[in-house]
């Protein structure tokens, strides 16, 4: 197995320093591709050492002199070579014997005194040859550039060249070559007839001045008569001087082949804009480019003169042109009424006549972008839209300096086959407006504007693609895109848009970029309305990496459906805080935190195990008993009690015990307590219970009407449980009466840690409250009668129970 590549470098260089190089060259090479970078180091020779294996190399930028035998010795695999910018004035002749397999060499911007023939002799692949630039003075090429069978684009010329010879390029007439170009000195001063005749290309570049000799032009036409050429390009026809002569010199160019003239800088007057126009007009050229030239009017130009050039062209482009007296350089606009595509870009023009709309009639794509136009100065009122551009189907106004988009769609709105509309690049959007559209518009750019969510209402709801971005927005109209059901693609990268509605509805929708906003949260919801997105472009958002968004992403990636046309570059977490600046990507949440089905699975069962736990916990607490009794202390409470009634008590003392000691409390203590005088009122369910009542009813109202509650304590006792509802009842109302109302008689000694759980109650009270215990030995029996009748207080009369004791006892039940 091979090592990476980055440890193939490394070793490479350790060796290099093992074999004792002085230093190794400041380069980087990269052995998996094949490629060197020497750029612009101040290497003043090649370095020596570099790979073998090299492919590709670029020493350009550098101060290389010259080009020996051995520099690059041993580099059999090297297609590509750039020597551009340097100062080599020599290449020996046997320079790139073993770089056969050279493809691409670039000499560009050098001191070769002469065109070094004989070291290119070997590269029969030569297909890419630029000796441009140099100092030779003669372009005369010898036989070895004619075994160079492969040549596409050849490149000759420099400063010093100022004669072009008949057969200096005699040995190319077997050659089909794609590109050739010819650069000479500032003025050319001799072409000889015929020079041109030899060349065998289909796009001629011809950087060459004709200030002194324009009449060279016309041979030079001539000479390409009947040549495959197409493309034809002039740079600096005339560089220091306009042309004033008479005579045409574009004669000859109506008779070429090609179909596409550019000039490219250089000098141009009205005369001879004209002489190129009237020749265009009668050639097979369609594409005609004027770019960065240097436009005048000539004081003795007569247009009287002159005929009209309208030439037919599929497209005119005038670009980087800072004179727009170009654009009426005839003082009409007669020349441009046969242009398919017209391209007006950086011509620093602000003003459209109206007279200029009607001479656009056959114009289908119109480009004014980068110029100086304003509102009032594009559309005037004054003029007639009516019937003008009948064939415009793309109009571009990018960056200018619009602020209505109301302007823009009264001057637009006539147009009737008018489909694209890019005005990006301007101010519009700040107006609150009404606008009417032409009902053909299907796509429109308002990217780098100023939108508000005011805008929308002066956008047109015909659109098919509308581009809003980095546009400032911060909120969106829904109305907008409920009433746009053509809207496909929408694209709102780089504004500050801080919330997603969940009732965008935009059924057509396919593409949706809303990347570089200023929104954290995005969910299923989100684009639940948008059945047709295929593509989504969301990155470079500030967002809270939850369980929404990690769903969507999820649901995303399962259906297949939106794309994510960014991801996961420039995905990244906002909030919470501990997963700042952390890629979306990396962002999994536990199992059970986003995953509802099983969170809810998981749920219902802990309740289940919890209800279970709490059932029998209840059980062997006995809750049961507790939540029985209490439910029959409220039915019998509120089920009887009606309201304006009072309490009355009616007896001295409740008494409550086992049926086991039912002879006892006959005996003993009803005999006692109510042989007094006067006596004392006892209630015992046996005789005092009301017949025919359910019993518990029975038990609160009675304990309710006693003034005392006394417990007769035994292992019966324990064991009833009705008494356990007594006990129960008596202690409700202690809580609210207070605890002396309750009397403890233990008839037989009782341990209390052994009591069952539901006698809490009775364990808390023998640990806490005095109790009277019956004394078995009938010498001491006086004295627990003393206590007993002390703690019933005197038997005097029983009368209704005070305010305060019914809220108190109601409080307590």
């Amino acid at each position: 197995m091979r090592p990476p590549a980055t440890a193939r470098r490394v070793w490479f260089l350790v060796l290099l320093a093992l074999a004792g190089d002085a230093a190794w060259p400041p380069c980087h090479i990269d052995a998996s591709n094949g490629t060197g970078l020497c750029k612009g180091q101040g290497l003043a020779q090649v370095p020596g050492g570099l790979p073998g294996g090299l492919r590709s190399l670029d020493l350009s930028y550098n101060k290389l002199r010259e080009i020996t035998a051995g520099d690059f010795a041993g580099m059999t695999q090297l297609r590509r070579l750039d020597l551009g910018y340097n100062n080599i004035s020599h290449i020996a002749p046997d320079a790139f014997l073993s770089n056969l397999l050279l493809e691409h060499l670039r000499l560009f911007n050098n001191s070769l005194h002469h065109i070094p023939a004989p070291a290119l002799r070997p590269l029969v692949n030569l297909r890419w040859l630029d000796m441009s630039n140099n100092l030779y003075r003669s372009a005369a090429l010898d036989g070895a550039f004619g075994r160079l069978r492969r040549l596409q684009e050849l490149s000759l010329g420099g400063p010093l060249l100022r004669d072009i010879s008949w057969g200096d390029f005699a040995v190319l007439k077997d050659t089909a070559l794609q590109k050739f170009a010819i650069k000479s000195a500032s003025s050319l001063r001799w072409y000889e007839a015929g020079a041109f005749s030899w060349l065998n290309t289909t796009e001629l570049w011809c950087d060459m001045a004709l200030d002194e000799n324009a009449m060279a032009l016309p041979v030079m036409l001539r000479d390409l008569r009947d040549k495959p050429l197409d493309y034809l390009r002039f740079r600096n026809l005339f560089e220091f001087t306009y042309y004033t002569g008479n005579a045409d010199p574009f004669i000859g160019l109506a008779e070429l082949q090609i179909t596409k003239l550019v000039f490219y800088r250089g000098k141009f007057n009205e005369n001879l804009l004209r002489f190129a126009l009237l020749n265009v007009q009668h050639s097979r050229i369609r594409d005609l480019a004027l770019v960065a030239i240097d436009f005048a009017r000539s004081p003795r130009w007569n247009s009287s003169s002159v005929g009209a050039a309208t030439p037919r062209l599929d497209r005119l482009l005038l670009q980087d042109i800072s004179n727009p007296d170009i654009l009426r350089f005839d003082w009409t606009f007669t020349w441009l009424s046969g242009v398919a595509a017209l391209s007006i870009i950086n011509v620093n023009f602000n003003y459209v006549p109206c007279d200029v709309w009607s001479e656009l009639r056959n114009v289908e794509a119109l480009d004014i972008s980068s110029n100086r136009l304003e509102d009032g100065y594009i559309y005037n009122q004054r003029c007639h839209y009516q019937g003008v551009m009948p064939k415009l189907e793309s109009f571009i106004l990018a960056t200018n300096q619009l602020l209505s988009l109301a302007m823009v769609a009264a001057l637009t709105r006539t147009w009737p086959r008018l489909t694209r509309l890019d005005a990006s690049h301007n101010a519009l959007g700040s107006l609150q407006e009404m606008c009417q559209w032409s009902h053909t518009l299907r796509w429109l750019a308002l990217h780098h504007n100023r939108v508000t969510v005011g805008t929308f209402g002066c956008l047109p709801t015909t659109l098919e693609y509308l581009d809003l971005s980095y546009s400032q927005l911060d909120r969106l109209d829904m109305d907008y895109f409920t009433r746009s059901p053509r809207l496909q693609e929408l694209r709102l990268s780089g504004n500050k848009i801080k919330f997603i509605p969940s009732e965008w509805r935009c059924p057509r929708l396919e593409v949706l970029a809303i990347d570089g906003n200023s929104f954290g949260v995005i969910n299923h919801g989100s684009f639940v309305n948008m059945p047709q997105l295929v593509s989504l472009v969301a990155g470079n958002n500030p967002y809270h990496c939850t369980c929404d968004l990690y769903l969507f992403l999820e649901e995303t990636r399962q259906r297949g459906r939106p794309t994510l046309a960014d991801w996961p570059h420039n995905w990244t977490c906002y909030h919470p805080e501990p997963l700042l600046d952390t890629a979306v990507a990396s962002y999994t949440p536990r199992p059970l935190e986003c995953n509802v089905p099983a969170l809810v699975a998981v749920a219902v069962a802990s309740t289940a195990v919890v209800v279970a736990a709490c059932t029998v916990l209840c059980w062997k607490l006995d809750a049961g008993w507790y939540l029985r009794a209490t439910y029959r202390l409220l039915r019998a409470k509120y089920g009887r009690r009606t309201v304006g009634t009072t309490r009355r008590c009616s007896y001295h003392a409740f008494i409550s015990y086992s049926c086991a000691d039912a002879s006892w409390v006959r005996r003993e203590l009803l005999q006692r307590l109510e042989s007094t005088r006067p006596p004392y009122r006892l209630c015992i369910h046996e005789r005092d219970f009301t017949p025919g009542r359910w019993i518990i009813d029975n038990i609160v109202e009675n304990i309710e009407r006693s003034a005392k509650v006394i417990f007769v304590l035994s292992r019966s006792f324990v064991d009833s449980e009705w008494c356990n509802y007594e006990l129960y009842f008596a202690h409700q109302r202690a809580v609210g009466l207070g605890s002396e109302d309750v009397i403890l008689v233990v008839k037989e000694p009782i341990d209390a840690r052994g009591l069952p759980r539901r006698f809490a109650r009775l364990r808390k009270m023998l640990g806490s409250k005095t109790y009277l215990e019956w004394p078995h030995e009938p010498g001491r029996r006086p004295f627990f009668w003393l206590q007993l009748r002390s703690l019933l207080g005197n038997p005097g009369r029983l009368g209704p129970a005070t305010p305060e004791e019914e809220t108190a006892v109601d409080a307590t039940m």
